[in-house]
């Protein structure tokens, strides 16, 4: 895993706050996403990538990693991205998100790898692809998030 902090910003950078993975791994302790085990792995200029294992906590019934697992890796990279690209006192929320499912994974870890599409004002649109080991396409995902003002909100216990 590389834990990088984000260099500083060139004109074509999206991401205003810098954060190194494993301050992101942190600030997501005691979440879903670490109660699916998703570790952030890389953070770039205007991308963000993480895995999660494919074991008993990600997996479906019929022992393939379940779809609801994707959508959650993706979302997750989506809104990390999306709160990184924000002046301080914005935050973004999530509006629609869609998950195409191509490939079945049994065992090892998905890679979660997001990028920009729009970044405006008051929307934001991010393209997640999701792949094995190998590198194969196991779910492509969009989410679309607003920009809304931040307001301090409790977190439950």
């Amino acid at each position: 895993m590389t834990d990088v902090r984000t260099p500083a910003r060139s004109p074509g950078a999206r991401f205003k706050r810098a954060i190194t993975t494993a301050e992101l791994d942190h600030l997501h302790r005691d979440t879903v996403v670490s109660g699916l085990g998703i570790e952030f792995t890389h953070v770039g200029e205007d991308t963000l990538s993480a895995r999660m294992p494919v074991d008993r906590r990600t997996v479906q019934p019929a022992g393939i990693l379940h779809g609801g697992s994707s959508v959650t890796l993706a979302e997750t990279l989506g809104s990390v991205c999306a709160w990184m690209s924000l002046d301080e006192g914005w935050n973004a929320v999530g509006l629609d998100i869609n998950a195409n499912h191509i490939r079945a994974v049994r065992e090892g870890w998905v890679h979660g790898h997001c990028r920009p599409v729009h970044v405006g004002r008051s929307t934001q649109v991010w393209q997640i692809e999701i792949e094995d080991e190998s590198g194969r396409i196991v779910c492509t995902s969009r989410i679309t998030m607003a920009v809304v003002p931040s307001q301090k909100v409790a977190r439950p216990a």
